[in-house]
This record gives structure tokens, sequence and C-alpha cells, in this order.
């Protein structure tokens, strides 16, 4: 606990002024994030880091993360359209190594740079933001801190019965409960202090929206691991494990938020 106490804690002193800074800056930060946690992924389903395979997976990525601007930087080409030759050139990839590379890796590539590259997009859609920018981006966190606190500490007191334990057995109904009454309460509090929905009711609509996905994000990533036999999906961060085991609910809270409008 005392390693995770201070690996957070250092952790927060980097990250927290790139989100303050915003612009290029955190930018190119959360590139470099979503970079590592795509080879994480990739660790897990054994593809060389420094293949051909793994540099398409990069480039996509990194496609994926292009601001929806970017369509003039491409000149005749839309970004979908480079997105989209860049799956080809991965596909055709599998006929040049003569299935060394195959079918299964490919997809497993593409829906890897998906799943990691909506969540650091919205990411940076958010920062950047001329609407609240900032603010959204210290809620969401919030949120998701306080559903991981707030699980834990309700799972522990009163937790008897499993979430999901073919998945993660340590997680319970009534921690995942305690969780979304905590998010609730830091959401309330929130909107108080700093208002950024139309009403409190409305605040704790969208925090139990956010608390449920951001569970389930964590769920996904436990799926993801205990699959490929892994008890973290890296280990830059002593104590917590890699990029994906720390953001693993914002890759599905940020999304989902942009979908229903709240962020925008």
């Amino acid at each position: 606990m005392k390693q995770r106490i201070i690996t957070a804690v250092l952790a927060l002193f980097i990250f927290l002024p790139f989100v303050l800074i915003g612009d290029l800056p955190f930018t190119i930060l959360v590139y470099i994030m979503a970079t590592i946690g795509l080879f994480e992924l990739m660790r897990m389903r054994k593809i060389a880091k420094y293949s051909l395979a793994s540099i398409l997976g990069i480039a996509l990525l990194w496609l994926v993360l292009m601001p929806v601007e970017a369509d003039m930087l491409f000149g005749r080409f839309l970004k979908s359209e480079v997105i989209m030759l860049a799956v080809m050139f991965l596909l055709a990839y599998t006929v040049l190594v003569k299935n060394k590379f195959n079918f299964d890796h490919a997809g497993f590539i593409l829906l890897s740079t998906i799943y990691v590259g909506m969540g650091f997009f919205f990411l940076i859609e958010t920062r950047n933001s001329e609407v609240n920018g900032l603010t959204m981006i210290l809620y969401v966190f919030l949120i998701i801190w306080a559903t991981d606190t707030g699980a834990y500490f309700f799972g522990k007191a009163f937790g008897k019965r499993k979430l999901w334990p073919e998945i993660s057995p340590n997680k319970t109904v009534e921690g995942a409960v305690g969780g979304i009454l905590l998010a609730c309460l830091v959401g309330v509090i929130f909107q108080l202090l700093s208002p950024i929905a139309t009403s409190v009711l409305a605040i704790i609509g969208v925090t139990v929206l956010a608390s449920v996905f951001g569970q389930v994000g964590d769920l996904v990533e436990s799926a993801f691991k205990r699959y490929y036999g892994v008890k973290d999906s890296g280990n830059l961060l002593p104590g917590h494990g890699g990029i994906l085991d720390r953001f693993d609910s914002m890759l599905f809270v940020l999304p989902i938020l942009h979908f229903i409008g709240f962020i925008h």
C-alpha cells in the first residue's frame, strides 16, 4: 500500500502539470501514454515490439488519436481514408510473411488500436475543448477515483456477493454499489463548487452512468489480463501496474460522456 501511495503521488505530480498546461504538451503526453498502452496489449499477445506489424499498429493508433480537423492535413485524403489504407497495409502484411503474422494477429491489433485510441482520443478532445475542458477532465478523474476508492472500501467492509468471479475474483456487488454511491457524493460536491450540469439531479444521473461504465472498463481490462495470464498490463507504475491498469476506466467513461453530449 505504501508503494502504491508513493507511486500515485509521484505520477500525479508529473501528470497534473500537463493537464493544467493543456495544448501541445498535453497532447504529446497522451500520445506517449497511448503508445505505451498499445505496447502493453501487444506484449500480452506476444507480438514483437519492433516488428513491422507493431509499427503499423502504432501508426494506426496515432491516426486514430489525430483531431477531427486532421482531414485538412491529408490534402485530398480524409482521415478515415488514411486509416483504411493503414488497415489494408496491415492485412497485406499477413500475406507478405506467409501467415507467420496471421488474420487473428491483425484483428487483435486493429481492435487494440480502437480500444486504446478511443479513450485517449477523447481525453485530448476533452482537454482541448473551449468549454470547461479542464473542469471536465478533473470531474471525470475524480469520479473514476471515487468509484475505485468506494468499491475497495465498501467491498472490504460489506462485500459478500461476488460481482464476476470468473473475471475479477475480488470484486463484489456491494463494492460496485459503494463505488457508485461515493462517486455520486463526489459528483454532487463538484457540482456545488463548480456547476457543470443543469441541476444536481442531472449530475447524479451522469455520475451513475460514468461510474458504471468506469467499472465496466475495469472489468474489460481484467478480462484481457485473465485471458492472457498476466497480473498487470505492465510495470511502468510500481504498485499500480501499467498504463492500461490506470486508465482502463477512462477508456470507457470519456467516450460515453461524449456520446451522450455531456462533454462536447
